[in-house]
């Protein structure tokens, strides 16, 4: 049984009718908007004759900058009294970017989250916990709306307030939640504090995870300490919101809902069309949605295809788990690395705890990287010879994987600063 049946197992040839349909139409809503008015003139492009997925290639790239230069209603597609919300993505300094919302983008979005909810197995039988910020931020309503359609029960707790959301989660048997994956980490250390199990004393079956990159091993730690099944989402304001593209049961891949969106992958230094299953930067084209239309946004966000079929039956392509994002990697001693490649290889060490901060410093015109690491408690009692081994295997793990040598410190449990939202991990003081 499917949320929407008939659309999410549409054969590849009636979904790009589909698409086609609904990107004529974006294209015409697009024209009319101040921006893409001046981009067509200038590159003397009729937007009545761009007619097919293929004709994408004649327009250029959207960027964050180009939305923050748009500020405020460059990209505004309706009269401002159609718009009943606007979104803003996050940044605390310079023009934001924003998004427009009418009343039948939001039923939309309301339905394109509550068939990826419906999807993983909830149902208006579930309490949902939501523990994401509410506000500006697209993931708190976003969720909440599509929970909501769903039918379930919902408590807009937001994020934060640990203890709050602990009596929550225990009085109200909460099912399901919505949270950032190194939040539901260190959620898991303060309910053990409070004399609780996680797996044994909750009701949990089913965790949203999303908002910022986190690998393979760090979902499977989050199932192992809550006994619950985690899935991994994908969304930005830009897009809308959450929904975008949403784990199966399977867990292998997000189907990328193409009846909202066109995707691609390109390279993200020439632009040019990556390979199936070639790492690459995300580019969308929203195709169902009035107020705000964008196309070929940059999403920078690093994904690859996933071309064969998933055995949930669902024929709306999958992408790879967010591998980092194109502005997020570092350079050290001439070597690119992503964080993600650190908490991976971090993740899949036993004795390593949930918390951990990649420092970069500038010692003698030299580039140093120190990886600060939480162990468990209980090696720091024990032989000093054996946290000595720990630490030069950690080490040993990381520079197989990243391809150079980092500085390893093992610190007790609690040591490093947390935070309830977003967690930073890496430190960058080689510019200051």
């Amino acid at each position: 049984m499917y949320w929407e049946k008939a659309i999410e197992t549409m054969s590849r040839e009636e979904l790009k009718k589909l698409q086609e349909e609904r990107l004529r139409q974006t294209i015409l809503r697009a024209a009319k908007t101040p921006f893409y008015r001046k981009r067509f003139a200038q590159l003397k492009l009729d937007p009545e004759k761009l007619r097919t997925v293929k004709d994408l290639q004649y327009i250029p790239f959207t960027t964050k900058e180009d939305l923050r230069q748009g500020f405020p209603f460059d990209f505004l597609a309706v009269p401002l009294e159609e718009v009943v919300r606007l979104h803003s993505s996050s940044g605390t300094t310079g023009t934001p970017t924003v998004i427009y919302h009418t009343a039948q983008d939001l039923e939309r979005w309301a339905n394109q989250v509550a068939r990826c909810l419906y999807m993983v197995g909830m149902r208006k039988t579930d309490i949902f916990q939501n523990m994401m910020s509410y506000g500006l931020f697209t993931g708190g309503l976003g969720m909440h709306y599509g929970a909501e359609k769903l039918g379930a029960m919902t408590i807009p707790i937001g994020a934060g307030n640990s203890k709050r959301q602990i009596w929550f989660l225990q009085f109200f048997k909460t099912t399901a939640v919505h949270i950032l994956p190194s939040y539901a980490l260190l959620l898991a250390q303060l309910i053990k504090s409070e004399g609780l199990d996680p797996k044994k004393d909750l009701n949990l079956r089913i965790m949203l995870i999303g908002a910022e990159p986190h690998s393979e091993e760090t979902r499977r730690r989050i199932e192992e300490l809550y006994g619950a099944k985690a899935y991994n989402s994908y969304g930005l304001s830009e897009m809308n919101g959450p929904g975008v593209a949403f784990e199966c049961p399977y867990q292998n891949g997000m189907h990328l809902w193409e009846d909202y969106y066109i995707m691609e992958v390109v390279n993200p230094e020439t632009g040019e069309p990556c390979q199936e299953g070639e790492v690459g930067e995300l580019v969308l084209t929203t195709i169902y949605r009035d107020a705000t239309p964008i196309l070929r946004y940059r999403t920078r966000d690093l994904t690859a295809f996933i071309d064969e079929p998933c055995p949930c039956g669902r024929l709306h392509r999958r992408i790879t788990r967010i591998q980092g994002r194109s502005d997020d990697m570092f350079i050290f001693r001439g070597v690119n690395i992503f964080p993600i490649q650190i908490e991976k290889v971090l993740m899949n060490i036993p004795e390593v705890g949930n918390n951990y901060r990649i420092i970069l410093e500038r010692e003698d015109y030299r580039d140093v990287m120190r990886i600060e690491v939480e162990i468990k408690s209980e090696l720091f009692f024990g032989d000093l010879q054996k946290l000595e081994r720990l630490r030069e295997r950690i080490q040993a793990e990381l520079r197989s994987e990243i391809l150079a040598t980092p500085e390893v410190v093992l610190v007790e449990p609690g040591t490093l600063p947390t935070q309830e939202g977003k967690a930073q991990r890496v430190f960058d003081q080689r510019k200051m």
